[in-house]
This record gives structure tokens, C-alpha cells and sequence, in this order.
């Protein structure tokens, strides 16, 4: 049996079926001023994310900044995290937050064994 996830009184499946206008009331203030304000871009995204779909291409963007609505539930968007593209599957819980949320961009720092003049006592030390 599925799961029915609920976005404030809606299901998904009616979240799909509607404009990115009407999705905007469900969301908070931050999201619903992006999705009024730049609906065409994330419009121009959401088309070229289908043609990569259907002609089997991954998705790659630097777009992290772009608000995630229910048509793009399902997909797997490679996005720019600095360095390289990292996959990320478009979930219902993950509606009206931002794709740069799910991909950082700054790694663990690993140190490694200190070089030859790193230290006063390894100066002196002879570099054979």
C-alpha cells in the first residue's frame, strides 16, 4: 500500500495538476515570492528537464536557487556543487525548498601528514 503524502490539505497528485501560480499558495513566504516573481524561468527549467528525460540525457544544472515544484517529482537532477554535478531525487517532502539545499558544497577536510618546514623541528630535519 502507498504512502499518501499531504502538502498542507493537498495530495500530490492534485499539487500536479495544478499552475505554479496556484502551487505558490502552499508554500512559505520566501517560496512563494520566487515562484510569483521568476514562475517563467522555473517554466523554461521544467520543460528542458522533460526533453532530457525523454531523449534519456541526464539533467545538469547550475540552477540551485531554483524552488522545487510537483513536476519535477521523480526526476534525478545532476546539480553544480562547486566541483562536479551531484545526483539528487526529487521527492513530495522536498516541495518548496530550493535544489541547493540537497548538494553541498563544501566537502570534509582530511588532513594529511605535515610537509618538511611545516613545523620549526622538521626544518632542521634532513630531507634524505
Amino acid at each position: 500500500m502507498q504512502k499518501i503524502e499531504l502538502r498542507r490539505g493537498k495530495t500530490i497528485e492534485e499539487l500536479n495538476k495544478m499552475d505554479i501560480r496556484e502551487f505558490a499558495k502552499y508554500v512559505d513566504s520566501r517560496a512563494r515570492r520566487t515562484l510569483l516573481r521568476q514562475s517563467n524561468v522555473i517554466e523554461k527549467f521544467l520543460k528542458k528537464c522533460k526533453e532530457c528525460s525523454e531523449k534519456g540525457k541526464p539533467i545538469r544544472t547550475h540552477l540551485r536557487d531554483i524552488v522545487i515544484v510537483p513536476g519535477m517529482i521523480g526526476l534525478t537532477i545532476n546539480v553544480h556543487g562547486g566541483k562536479t554535478f551531484m545526483p539528487v531525487t526529487i521527492i513530495g517532502e522536498m516541495l518548496g525548498h530550493r535544489l541547493g539545499e540537497f548538494v553541498m558544497t563544501r566537502g570534509k577536510v582530511q588532513h594529511g601528514a605535515p610537509g618538511i618546514g611545516a613545523t620549526k623541528s622538521s626544518a632542521a630535519a634532513s630531507v634524505k
